[in-house]
């Protein structure tokens, strides 16, 4: 009998925020917690991360080990693509 493979983690980025997740650990819960403790909107079209929030996400990025995608153009982001959009998202950054 074959096991079923775990079922992938997730993290979805839309409007320089998150969107959703799946799958998430215990660890991965306590750090998203800890963003959504300092507020956040119901819907992330109008969650404006203050620059706390924003390293918040930065670094549950940087430990996370899954699949990230932009919900916006439906891609598959790299870590340092992600933490890229989470930083620079409303900023004229390059």
């Amino acid at each position: 009998m074959t096991q079923d493979p775990a079922p992938e983690k997730t993290l979805l980025l839309k409007w320089g925020t998150v969107k959703g997740w799946s799958n998430l650990s215990e660890t991965d819960v306590k750090l998203l917690q800890q963003w959504a403790d300092l507020g956040i909107s119901a819907s992330c079209m109008m969650q404006k991360n203050a620059p706390e929030q924003r390293e918040l996400l930065v670094q549950f990025i940087e430990q996370f080990d899954g699949t990230i995608y932009n919900d916006w153009d439906g891609r598959e982001y790299s870590k340092a693509d992600a933490i890229h959009y989470i930083r620079s998202y409303g900023h004229d950054v390059s």
